[in-house]
């Protein structure tokens, strides 16, 4: 028996079966835009990588590019959508600390601008484990096939 609000087999108002695809969908259209933005602008995106000490940069940049365009089409279409917020939450976590790491910043305007993306990129992170722990939501190729209970 479970405890909290949900009942096993309780029915869940449209909010609630809604909230995941619309979250899902906001976290997709953030990734796709920063993979475009960061492919439009490839040579400043391999300038700032070579300043923050990145090796094989160019080769980095393109299994990026690949790991975000991959994760946010799983998002967006709910297909392995735990696979593919876990590969986001990886890359998001790696390219956090290695390219935003404020506490090395001597300017403290600098250091803001950082910590602020910083700070966002960890709550991206948190809303991708959400994805992996609880999953898709109801409205998911995921969930084709899958028995009514």
């Amino acid at each position: 028996m479970m405890s909290g609000r949900f009942a096993l087999g309780e029915a869940m108002s449209l909010s609630e079966q809604i909230s995941p695809l619309i979250g899902r969908w906001v976290l997709a259209w953030f990734f796709l835009s920063e993979a475009f933005a960061m492919a439009g602008h490839w040579d400043a995106t391999l300038l700032s990588m070579t300043m923050k000490d990145i090796p094989a940069a160019p080769l980095l940049l393109a299994l990026a590019l690949l790991a975000m365009i991959l994760g946010a089409l799983a998002l967006l279409l709910g297909f392995h959508t735990r696979h593919g917020a876990m590969l986001l939450f990886a890359f998001t976590v790696a390219v956090t600390v290695l390219m935003h790491d404020f506490w090395r910043v001597d300017n403290a305007t600098d250091r803001a601008a950082d910590y602020d993306i910083f700070a966002r990129n960890v709550a991206i992170a948190g809303g991708l484990l959400l994805l992996v722990g609880m999953g898709p939501g109801k409205f998911a190729i995921d969930n084709r096939g899958q028995k009514k209970r």
